[in-house]
């Protein structure tokens, strides 16, 4: 008989160093410590001037209308003197290749500086943070009330700080909805408990929006939602302007005190505190090297200038440098000397080709739009006279600032009338519906459809339109 070797399966012990690792994480809330210095100033310099333009823009009156207004329900938008239909949205997409070509190049040069100085998430979320600062208190402070048991105190500055997010998120989206209502009639609307279904939907929407990124996610929307940080790397190279830590002046770190020579001790100049960390807004360590959360603001440098001068060493140990100029030691001449690098003229050549195209299209645009249309009820008919009459519909848009007359004419058959033929007034930026009737004798032209052409004049001559029609005799 034979006998079965039998191999019995014991779970192997984990070993000493093993642990548990969770594939989901929760996010620990970043508490940014506030810092003062050249970059911080710059931050709230940026902040003021997009927000004075932001919030203050649709209260700007052009002549005697809104200076910039995206007016949908009627099809017009108006940007200082233009006055642009649904026709010209070439213009539109033209500055989006612009601005995304003007974000290609900025990235190349100077790196996510874009995110760090001017983006509105960023912008908000600043401003959140000093709402935040000043009723809750500073970094430690946050902490602490954040970590603390209920209390009343923590119930009201909770409570504060909040209403006063939702008042700013709320001003924010009534700023947004007034580029496309009027700022000044949807204001008395608001008072009057009068606003449109739509208009009230987004101004929650994006105040919901505001709130919601700037007073929660913060830097979760620049880890994670922004496409941005994910597509960056392609526009970087070696000479891209980026935050950067010197290892080699820095290492290696560690505490010392400000007597202590760092040469005697064969120690670098930093001195590991760790605040270049506590300033980030999205907490990453600089010291590890370039990082995709990093969004060029500075904070760090400023933070790290503090501590060098109290510790009596030179500046600039965290700073904005590129890879190539960091190993070789480059001077600021070197640097700026590898700005003009072939990626960089690329796009500055294509940028400015895409500008001069842009403005040039404005400056010979014709203030006149005519779109023709046929009278589908009357193809063609005989009239009084023995003469054969299409009819048509042409709708003439004043893109001027002032009340226009217009002259119609028409030509490609020989013999050919219009009526009426006395001049045609628009209102100032507005659209007018004209019915237009060609006439021809019968006979002079063979049966069939013959091109003709409409030509529109503005009565002191300064613009003309032409617009191609069909004239249809029948058999």
């Amino acid at each position: 008989m034979t006998r079965k070797t039998v191999i019995p399966i014991v779970s192997a012990a984990p070993p000493a160093a093993a642990k548990e690792v969770g594939l989901y994480e929760a996010t620990k809330k970043i508490y940014p410590r506030s810092v003062q210095g050249l970059f911080a100033r710059w931050r709230w310099a940026m902040v003021f001037l997009t927000q004075l333009v932001f919030y203050g823009m649709p209260w700007v009156e052009w002549g005697e209308r809104q200076m910039v207004l995206f007016d949908l329900a009627a099809r017009r938008f108006y940007i200082f003197g233009l006055v642009l239909y649904p026709q010209d949205l070439i213009y539109l997409s033209g500055l989006l290749v612009i601005s995304a070509l003007s974000l290609f190049l900025f990235t190349a040069v100077a790196g996510r500086l874009w995110c760090g100085y001017a983006c509105p998430q960023t912008v908000y979320t600043e401003m959140f943070l000093w709402v935040e600062q000043r009723i809750e208190g500073n970094r430690s402070a946050r902490i602490r009330l954040d970590a603390g048991a209920f209390s009343l105190e923590k119930l009201v500055k909770k409570a504060f700080k909040h209403i006063v997010w939702i008042g700013i998120a709320l001003w924010t989206g009534f700023t947004f909805v007034g580029y496309f209502t009027p700022i000044r009639e949807l204001g008395m609307a608001f008072l009057q408990t009068q606003m449109g279904s739509w208009e009230v939907f987004w101004v929650f929407f994006y105040g919901f929006a505001t709130y919601g990124n700037a007073g929660f996610m913060r830097e979760q929307v620049c880890k994670y939602m922004c496409p941005y940080a994910r597509f960056q790397s392609a526009m970087f190279d070696r000479d891209t302007l980026i935050v950067s830590y010197d290892p080699q002046r820095g290492e290696p770190r560690a505490p010392r005190r400000k007597t202590v020579d760092p040469r005697s001790a064969t120690l670098g100049d930093c001195i590991d505190c760790s605040l270049c960390v506590q300033v980030c807004p999205t907490g990453i360590d600089i010291r590890e090297g370039l990082q995709y959360e990093c969004i060029g603001c500075g904070l760090c440098v400023d933070a790290c200038d503090s501590v060098m001068d109290k510790m009596g060493y030179a500046p600039r140990l965290i700073r904005y440098d590129t890879q190539n100029g960091m190993e070789a030691g480059w001077s600021r001449r070197q640097l700026l000397r590898r700005v003009l690098r072939p990626r960089v003229l690329v796009y500055t050549a294509l940028l400015a080709l895409l500008v001069a195209g842009l403005l040039a299209s404005l400056v010979v645009r014709t203030p006149l739009k005519v779109d023709v249309v046929r009278d589908r009820a009357s193809l063609a008919r005989i009239v009084e006279g023995g003469r054969l009459e299409n009819v048509y519909r042409l709708q003439i848009m004043n893109a001027t600032e002032r009340t226009q007359h217009y002259r119609i004419a028409a030509r490609g058959i020989e013999g050919l009338s219009v009526s009426p033929d006395e001049a045609v007034e628009v209102e100032p930026a507005q659209a007018r519906w004209v019915a237009v009737r060609l006439q021809v004798p019968y006979g002079a032209a063979p049966a069939g459809s013959h091109t003709v052409h409409f030509d529109i004049r503005q009565a002191d001559g300064a613009a003309q339109v032409s617009e191609k029609a069909v004239f249809l005799v029948p058999r």
